[in-house]
């Protein structure tokens, strides 16, 4: 037999490899973590010694293809004719997203891959990988910046006293200022650009906003930050919920998402002589994403405890519409100006911590691009709080409620062909059968027992 003989471009990555692992290893690495995303919005991962990180690159590590339909209830698996328990994928993370989490830990992100090394249709950032790409096709840019909000509970879900607590009140952050200082410094150490970090509306609630990034990063930061935070609870003695609805009655968790879109240097949402100084193109991308909310509405936030937190009064953008900083509108528009130093850009209220974010960016920038390339005509905004009209007077503008049901939400993303035609079949096949075993086996329940037995389910 003839000696096996490395091409340059195996070499080469042999070679980066191992300088990556010694600089790992110098720098107290020993332990990798990957994770993925599921349709239901849970991140799974896989551990490994450093010394094994390039298998973990390439070929990856094998994962059964149930892992895309595990449900929140911890115990179910909807498989059917297309993922049952034959077969197995590869996992593969992407050193490029690598990260150190200190104690020893490095973590990075992984898409789902066949064994030939073709990609995984079920693979969430596969889809917004895609979705990027096809922008970038049509020369467009886009950035999107994330919001996270959680609240801390016990380490058994329970509430914590909040007898200090006021909305956005300084207190809440020397009540935990420990905690807030080493999320802070343990995300500055690792990359994740924080712009801000606050007291939210409800108790023991915090909001942290994130720089605007690439969609595939901006997605990845979220989850990294998501484990940063998770850790930190822990050494505190608390854990971290990223339920929707942590406390039914309360104020409940957004995870909003803000996008940018530029051809060039020219931005699409800024400098133009459409509405609110959109150039014709943002104001198509508007008229898009506003145009698919409802058949998306299953992708943004279709979760068991979702249509708790859709609901006027709350922020949660239940009203479909758009207006420039009105918070009770699905689109909040920012302007271009001195006191938004990131540029005019659209924010996304409808989405919860439920959803996996990247199907989440996925969807979004899909319909703005469906907008863009179908020169849609964007509605008049909304300058008032949309529970302020009458009835009349909101059927005149075209400015509806989004559904607070669960099960219309994921029928109406399961006949539509938009949506499918965005992510993929075989995505939307999944998120509409992780959401409707929720239903199945739990819509009888009572808000406070949904919220009481979800609360920690997203949590990391």
């Amino acid at each position: 037999m003839a000696d096996m003989v490395a091409t340059p471009l195996a070499a080469g990555l042999a070679q980066l490899e191992s300088h990556l692992i010694s600089e790992l290893g110098a720098d107290g690495v020993s332990t990798l973590i990957g994770t993925v995303v599921n349709p239901a919005g849970l991140i799974h991962a896989k551990t490994i010694p450093l010394r094994r990180m390039a298998a973990f690159a390439d070929p990856g590590l094998g994962a059964s293809p149930v892992w895309h339909v595990f449900a929140i209830d911890q115990i179910g698996i909807v498989t059917g004719e297309s993922i049952g328990v034959v077969g197995d994928e590869r996992i593969r993370i992407d050193l490029d997203g690598l990260r150190i989490l200190g104690d020893g830990f490095a973590w990075a992100p992984a898409s789902f891959f066949h064994q030939d090394g073709s990609p995984d249709p079920y693979c969430s950032r596969g889809v917004l990988s895609r979705i990027q790409a096809r922008l970038a096709e049509a020369g467009i840019e886009a950035l999107i910046g994330h919001e996270m909000e959680f609240v801390l509970v016990g380490p058994d879900g329970q509430p914590l006293t909040s007898h200090l607590w006021a909305q956005y009140g300084l207190a809440g952050i020397l009540e935990y200022e420990g905690f807030v200082r080493e999320v802070s410094d343990t995300a500055s150490a690792s990359g994740v650009a924080i712009e801000q970090f606050h007291p939210e509306y409800g108790a023991n609630q915090f909001e942290i906003s994130l720089a605007p990034r690439e969609p595939v990063a901006a997605a990845d930061q979220l989850i990294l930050l998501r484990i940063i935070v998770g850790r930190a609870a822990r050494r505190y003695g608390m854990r971290v919920s990223l339920s929707p609805v942590p406390f039914a009655g309360s104020v409940g968790s957004g995870a909003h998402q803000h996008f940018s879109l530029a051809r060039g240097a020219s931005p699409l949402f800024a400098g133009g002589e459409g509405p609110a100084g959109m150039t014709a193109e943002g104001a198509s991308a508007v008229a898009g994403v506003l145009a698919g909310l409802r058949q998306a509405q299953g992708v943004l936030c279709g979760s068991i405890l979702s249509g708790l937190r859709m609901q006027p009064g709350h922020w949660s953008g239940a009203y479909t519409c758009w207006g420039t900083e009105n918070r009770e509108a699905a689109i909040r528009f920012l302007s271009a100006g001195p006191g938004n130093p990131c540029g005019g850009n659209v924010e996304v209220k409808v989405i919860d911590p439920s959803a996996n974010p990247y199907l989440a960016s996925a969807a979004i920038l899909g319909l703005a691009l469906d907008g863009i390339d179908r020169a849609l005509a964007v509605p008049e905004q909304l300058t008032v709080d949309p529970s302020t009209l009458s009835q009349t007077q909101r059927d005149e503008a075209g400015v509806g409620l989004l559904t607070q049901s669960q099960s219309e939400a994921i029928n109406a993303l399961d006949r539509s062909s938009l949506v499918r035609g965005l992510l993929g079949n075989a995505v939307v096949d999944a998120v509409v059968a992780v959401r409707r075993y929720e239903h199945d086996n739990y819509g009888d329940l009572s808000p406070d027992e949904l919220a009481a037995k979800f609360r920690l389910a997203w949590s990391v």
